[in-house]
């Protein structure tokens, strides 16, 4: 454990680190990390109060990362739910607001309500000796989670938590209840203005005949292969809430045209293929990085690698990034799916197809990641798959479905 005069400047700078960052997940290993070095400990573990239960969320142990290494260890401990009661000690702590200094969990006074849980220590090969457990209070006060320090260690042994412990682990609980608060408030800004624009895709694709799911799986597509090419997480999001924007230009297009059974003549094809002017246009002057990214996309997704696309004839390394990988998300989907207009094109199909356009409308490094990802593909498919009520809702709206509305 660092020294106590240490420890007040390090909690200066833990808690400008804390406020920093704008990712929950992120968030909250970074929160165990820090726990981990100020109190000296083996473990750390963190439970948020969701509705009135306790989740866990994550934790970081010097020795499981030792012995199975970070990945394994964090699919091995995946997140789970508990109920919210003082029979638990988390749940004790949540629901009292107190702090938990245990200096030996297998000696727990009788008299106490709650009693430490030995399952996963049985199940993994770990012995659980002190805990210091603090609950996670937000700006008013109120609990939001909790956070658990397992086996202060000294010497390279399991000893107790001490005073001092306490003290340092009160101020840094406090810290990390402030940044996990505004940093949930900050997500939910995000999901918000994420939600907006995912309902506004949705606009566009049902002047088109399209499903809400279709939105889905592009996104997801898309982002799929911006991972597989190693880019980084914030491109990758990017990518995700972008993609759902591709065809919000088919707004300007007549339903003359964009509902029209059968083929389009030249003059048709030349009105809608504008959608991707039209969805640049309307997203255009604006400083938010998801509406610029939004608005490449728009107006490149319908460009091919060799320079036979439209609107701009770009070629190769010439269309932007996001305009290569939509491209393959949206036209694998369109094969794929069942329209109003016509049946599902079975899979092999549709890859033979995608195989032919390497190079020619598709990147070919880009669809190589997509080809190769088919069981990333197939789940995404899977958990987005159009239902039969789907295109229900594509049809004319009846009285019933306006009561639906009201509820």
């Amino acid at each position: 454990m660092i020294e106590k005069n240490e420890s007040v400047k390090r909690l200066l700078q833990v808690g400008i680190a804390l406020s920093s960052v704008e990712n929950l997940d992120t968030l909250l290993d970074l929160i165990l990390k820090e726990a981990q070095e100020l109190m000296g400990c083996d473990g750390a573990s963190i439970f948020l109060l969701e509705n009135d239960k306790l989740v866990f969320k994550a934790m970081r142990s010097g020795t499981y990362f030792k012995m199975w290494g970070e990945d394994k260890t964090r699919a091995t401990f995946k997140t789970f739910e508990m109920p919210l009661t003082k029979n638990s000690i988390a749940g004790y702590v949540a629901i009292t607001a107190s702090a938990l200094n245990i200096p030996d969990v297998s000696q727990i006074p009788a008299g106490e309500q709650y009693r430490y849980d030995p399952t996963f220590d049985e199940k993994y090969g770990y012995r659980t000796v002190s805990l210091l457990v603090m609950p996670i209070k937000n700006k008013k006060n109120q609990v939001l989670g909790v956070l658990e320090m397992i086996n202060a260690i000294e010497n390279d042994k399991v000893t107790k938590f001490n005073g001092e412990d306490m003290e340092i682990a009160e101020s840094f609980s406090s810290q990390a209840g402030v940044a996990i608060q505004n940093t949930s408030l900050t997500e939910q800004l995000r999901e918000a203005n994420f939600d907006t624009i995912f309902r506004l895709s949705v606009a566009a694709e049902y002047r088109d005949k399209e499903t809400s799911n279709h939105i889905k799986r592009v996104s997801y597509y898309a982002r799929l292969i911006a991972d597989k090419l190693r880019y980084c997480s914030e491109d990758c999001s990017l990518i995700f809430w972008a993609a759902p924007m591709h065809d919000i230009g088919k707004l300007g297009i007549p339903d003359a045209i964009l509902q029209k059974p059968g083929p389009l003549d030249p003059e048709e094809r030349k009105i809608m293929e504008k959608h991707s002017v039209i969805g640049a246009k309307v997203l255009k002057d604006s400083k938010v990085p998801v509406i610029l990214k939004s608005k490449v996309v728009a107006l490149a997704h319908h460009e091919k690698y060799d320079g036979t696309g439209y609107p701009m004839k770009l070629k190769g390394n010439a269309i932007p990034v996001e305009g290569r990988l939509v491209a393959i998300a949206d036209v694998f989907d369109a094969l794929t799916s069942k329209r109003v207009y016509k049946a599902q094109m079975p899979e092999e199909q549709a890859l033979k197809i995608m195989r032919e356009s390497r190079g020619t409308h598709f990147d070919p490094e880009m669809l190589d990641c997509f080809l190769g990802s088919m069981a990333d593909v197939r789940e995404i498919r899977d958990k987005f798959e159009d239902k039969p009520e789907d295109f229900d809702k594509l049809k004319d709206v009846g009285s019933e479905d306006l009561n639906e509305l009201l509820k």
